[in-house]
């Protein structure tokens, strides 16, 4: 069965890891889930201050909710 919700994972603009010898500007990545209730629970931690991030430091990412139809 092909998990058909999802999160679409990219760097804003202007991020240090955008650089080619890094991820690159077109880097993405996706996380893919049976319902949207796993992918809003999933969401909603993806939006939180990961623990063990140092203080004044974070996340740097832009979060899409998407579809496969």
């Amino acid at each position: 069965m092909t998990k058909k919700y999802g999160i679409r994972i990219t760097l804003p603009p202007g991020d240090f890891l955008n650089a080619p010898h890094l991820l690159g500007s077109d880097w993405e990545g996706y996380r893919w889930y049976g319902s949207v209730e796993e992918r809003e629970r999933a969401y909603a931690d993806m939006l939180r201050q990961p623990p063990y991030y140092r203080r004044g430091d974070t996340v740097s990412q832009t979060l899409e909710r998407v579809e496969r139809e």
